[in-house]
């Protein structure tokens, strides 16, 4: 056929199908006409089984175009992703394919054009399908390129690798190939175009949109492409189908190949497991093996009417810890999903280890409540060692840090396994539980974070304690509302401490997404809860419910010197912490049962620790009698001692009799999501909604009269003690918490707590106004003289500090799918420094990861004390599957001021290779002591570990 070459000039160009699209892995090369065939039907076939309706009509509607007509289109788009490998650079990847091209007279390209190595080819087919699309008749020739549809689409094929190109100049895009020596001249751009016109031609795609695409809409037809792309490159399914020697590439060879792809394309999809789930429960005995609570039945009665009538939206759930928030987000999440149309649920939480305490109640609520595809992945970074089958997994090793472990029925599961394990793939399945940062990675400019977006684009978003993140986080949050807001993706939002301004930025967020800009001036009810309209806006007055748990929490404050630090057999001081804790415990001591003493750091937790055990030596004595869990231990110890202390603590240690005298000593890490019951909580001064969480694990469940100590008898008056440094005479902030908190909110937290610890705090009753009135800006005014100025001087800090981290979520993230506006480029954007590590940590944090090398008597280094278990050599291809758990399983977080200093031979050996996973991790060479612990030397500091956990001198 006769086709006008890029210089204007006319050539005979018939299908060249020695252009090869894949090789490596393969028996010989793959044409690109075939992959883009087979890219193109895949891409159909997840148009039909995983795209909602809404979403299909949607698409067709931006593009005007029908339904039918929209599905032909954009498969078609899909197939001409990889059609800027028609280049010299490409090409010359393979010399003995090239070399019969590039000596062929038909292809001309300017002298080193093969060697342009940056010019890569989705670079290549951004710049090339603009001038194609344009001369198929799609809306374009304007100056300004982000408004033109041909160029929307040539950049949302260029980012198939995961980064959009910047948007082209008008100038430059007219004449490509002067600009752009690795686009070649004659011959390569004649090969574009007849295989623009072979693909248009095989696939019918001759319906011409009028329309671009919304942000949203463009992420998703972007992921699809990304996920048809992949499934479409597997080389098993490429090798069934590689030509036979002597294929040409006529029409009826293509004509045959396009359907021979069509015909393999559904059941690419079905073992990728990427089908949609079905909320097929509606009521909530359906669901829940239990009858309602008060929350749950409110929800129940009332949220149906309001879905029915305004549709989809946003719900958020402010109650108690232990009011049954986990259940009503369920619900709520079934019901809202069933009206979107969504395909699945992702619930999103603060930590590693709530998610995977979470893990097992949504899949007993999937086995109940839902039908149709039911894949479910544990997405976080160290989500392959909570999954059994872990070490077996060949594409473990490949699989950046962030990925996942999977768990289906057992029909699915090997079918799972063998695709949603890979890279990045994670949020593709229809059900997820995972950490908060899973999810935000999304709105950070990061590879591939259009790809997270489209997989969250038709799920149910939940999130577990949206108050537990900090202005940055927060920030990134609304940022994330506003793009599930403009594609329509039903959210629910939980609470048990969220101020009413932070309830109102959340469902503000999401509402500006979804088109809707005026405030909603939100109210919060606590308990209770309240929705918002993604079709129409309108949000509904919050229902204050009642809770099943009303209680008094009795909160006694102990003014204390702050004596942690002293050793453990030093004299007790008078006044001081170790005194209170002495006498608080000394009922538990004496007559059993159980407590939580929440410290403010490690150091100080591990101290109170060993001081207890000093003080109450026949409770130390007993198995369980004190125990200890912070973050500072090897990952598989943690888990066995939190796997210990749900046992001891949790639902499952429910009886009738008074549990033995037990106490557990521990960090911030109990705070959230961990189903704790203690008959006293004892907590170092902290800002107040961390003190009502903590407060939360005191009397959580009932266990009748006989199952608690008398001094604990009374289920609906659960104790907690604050052990305050600020209600001393001279009370200061201890200068071993450093930033762990914000000062100021210490001293409005410890005034409050003077306030109103005489007659208790009702729970809910007064929660959200205690909550609110910690971060009023007219606190101040009520104080007089120098701690007016001090507290005024402390809040000036703290806003600042907010302003900074608000900054940086600002500098950090992608802009608001309003202001995308045609350039998907501002997904892609980015200065130099963001990395997912930003989400990982905290602002500010100085974290490192350590790994300790048991040096036994004859010189052998062990993962072990006990010397059982032999450090791994690695080789060639670094370590195995197996090898790489073993390792990880023991890897303990320390403060990154540790290993400032690092000398010679204690980084990871190459032969252990290159595993994401490994980077910056530091081996510690530990040598025992006579006391029984281990320590090695490392720059400036001595680090020791022992039944504590790790140390620093």
């Amino acid at each position: 056929m006769m086709k006008r070459d890029e210089a204007g000039t006319s050539e005979d160009c018939v299908l060249d199908v020695r252009l090869w699209g894949k090789e490596n892995g393969l028996p010989r090369p793959y044409p690109v006409i075939c992959h883009l065939l087979d890219t193109g039907a895949v891409f159909q076939e997840l148009w039909d089984a995983v795209l909602s309706d809404e979403t299909k009509e949607a698409v067709g509607g931006a593009l005007g175009l029908s339904v039918v007509e929209a599905r032909t289109v954009v498969s078609f788009w899909a197939g001409l992703h990889d059609i800027g490998k028609i280049t010299p650079p490409f090409q010359a990847q393979v010399p003995n394919c090239y070399r019969p091209v590039r000596d062929d007279p038909a292809y001309v390209s300017a002298p080193g054009a093969e060697d342009e190595k940056g010019f890569r080819h989705e670079i290549a087919s951004h710049w090339a399908l603009y001038q194609l699309f344009e001369e198929a008749g799609y809306p374009g020739g304007e100056r300004l390129l982000h408004k033109s549809v041909s160029h929307q689409v040539a950049q949302l094929l260029g980012g198939h690798h995961g980064l959009f190109g910047e948007v082209l100049k008008a100038k430059e895009a007219a004449r490509a190939g002067d600009y752009n020596p690795g686009l070649g001249k004659h011959g390569w751009a004649g090969q574009r175009r007849v295989h623009f016109e072979e693909v248009r031609r095989a696939m019918g795609a001759f319906a011409v949109p009028r329309g671009g695409l919304p942000a949203g809409l463009a992420v998703v037809v972007s992921g699809l492409v990304v996920v048809a792309d992949w499934l479409a490159s597997q080389t098993s399914t490429i090798e069934q189908r590689i030509p036979a020697p002597g294929w040409s590439g006529t029409a009826a060879e293509v004509n045959a190949h396009w359907h021979a792809a069509v015909k393999a394309a559904p059941e690419l999809v079905r073992a990728a497991r990427l089908g949609r789930a079905r909320f097929s429960a509606v009521e909530f005995g359906e669901m829940f093996p239990f009858a309602p609570n008060s929350l749950q039945r409110d929800l129940a009665d009332h949220l149906p009417a309001l879905v029915g009538d305004r549709g989809p939206g946003l719900v958020l759930v402010t109650a108690p810890t232990g009011d049954g928030k986990t259940e009503a987000a369920l619900f709520a999440a079934s019901l809202l999903g069933r009206a979107a149309g969504a395909r699945g649920v992702y619930f999103a939480l603060p930590t590693m280890g709530t998610a995977d305490a979470m893990l097992p109640r949504v899949e007993a609520f999937a086995a109940a409540a839902l039908s149709g595809e039911r894949a479910l992945m544990l997405l976080h970074s160290m989500a392959w060692l909570s999954t059994p089958r872990s070490a077996d997994k060949a594409a473990m090793p490949d699989a950046p840090a962030g990925e996942r472990g999977v768990s289906t029925d057992a029909g699915t599961a090997v079918e799972a396994d063998a695709w949603l394990w890979g890279p990045r793939r994670g949020l593709l399945a229809p059900l997820g539980v995972g950490t908060i940062d899973q999810a935000l990675s999304a709105v950070l400019p990061l590879r591939y974070n259009a790809l997270r977006l489209f997989g969250l684009s038709d799920k149910v978003f939940v999130v577990d304690e949206a108050h537990a993140y900090g202005p940055w986080m927060h920030q990134l949050l609304l940022r994330l509302l506003e793009w599930l807001g403009a594609m329509r993706a039903p959210v629910v939002l939980l609470s048990a401490t969220l101020t009413g301004r932070s309830a109102g930025s959340l469902v503000d967020a999401y509402r500006r997404g979804a088109g809707f800009r005026e405030p909603s001036k939100v109210v919060p009810r606590y308990p209770g809860w309240l929705f918002a309209s993604g079709v129409s806006g309108m949000v509904s007055a919050a229902r204050g419910t009642a809770s099943n748990r009303a209680r008094t929490l009795k909160v006694t404050r102990r003014p204390v010197e702050w004596d942690t630090p002293d050793p453990a057999d030093a004299p007790v001081r008078e006044g001081g912490r170790r005194a209170a804790l002495r006498e608080v415990l000394a009922p538990l001591a004496a007559q059993g049962g159980t407590a939580l003493v929440c410290c403010t750091t490690v150091a100080e937790a591990q101290q109170t620790y060993r001081d207890l055990c000093a003080a109450f030596p026949e409770l130390a004595a007993r198995s369980g009698g004190v125990r200890l869990l912070h973050s500072r231990y090897p990952a598989d110890v943690r888990a066995a001692i939190t796997a210990q202390c749900e046992y001891a603590y949790g639902k499952r240690s429910k009886s009738v009799a008074v549990r033995p005298g037990s106490v557990l000593v521990a960090t911030q890490v109990v705070e959230q999501s961990l189903d704790f019951d203690f008959d006293l909580v004892v907590s170092d001064l902290a800002p107040l909604a961390q003190l009502l969480q903590r407060a939360g694990r005191g009397r959580r469940h009932q266990r009748g009269p006989l199952g608690r100590p008398r001094w604990a008898a009374a289920e609906d008056e659960p104790e907690l003690v604050v052990l305050d440094p600020l209600a001393t005479p001279d009370g200061s902030v201890p200068r071993s918490w450093g930033t762990v908190y914000d000062a100021g909110l210490l001293v409005r937290t410890s005034q409050i707590m003077d306030r109103y610890a005489p007659g208790g705090i009702a729970v809910p009753g007064d929660v959200q106004r205690l909550v609110d009135e910690v971060y009023e800006e007219e606190f101040v005014d009520r104080l007089e003289g120098s701690a007016r100025e001090e507290l005024a001087r402390l809040d000036e800090e703290r806003l600042a500090g907010e302003a900074a981290e608000r900054h940086l979520a600002t500098w950090t993230s992608v802009c608001a799918p309003a202001d995308v506006k045609g350039d998907l480029s501002k997904l892609s954007a980015r200065d130099a420094g963001v990395t997912e590590d930003l989400l990982t940590t905290r602002l500010g944090a100085d974290t490192g990861r350590v790994l300790c090398l048991y040096v036994q008597a004859d010189g052998t280094a062990t993962l072990d004390p006990e010397g059982r278990v032999l450090t791994p050599a690695g080789g060639r291809h670094g370590l195995r599957a197996a090898e790489l758990a073993d390792v990880a399983r023991r890897v303990a977080p320390v403060p990154g001021r540790w290993l400032r200093g690092a000398e010679p031979g204690v980084t990871v050996p190459e032969t252990w290779g290159t595993h994401p996973w490994l980077r910056d991790l530091v081996l510690l060479r530990m040598s025992p002591l006579e006391d029984g612990s281990w320590a090695g030397t490392h720059g400036l500091y001595t680090v020791s570990i022992s039944e504590v956990g790790l140390e620093a001198q």
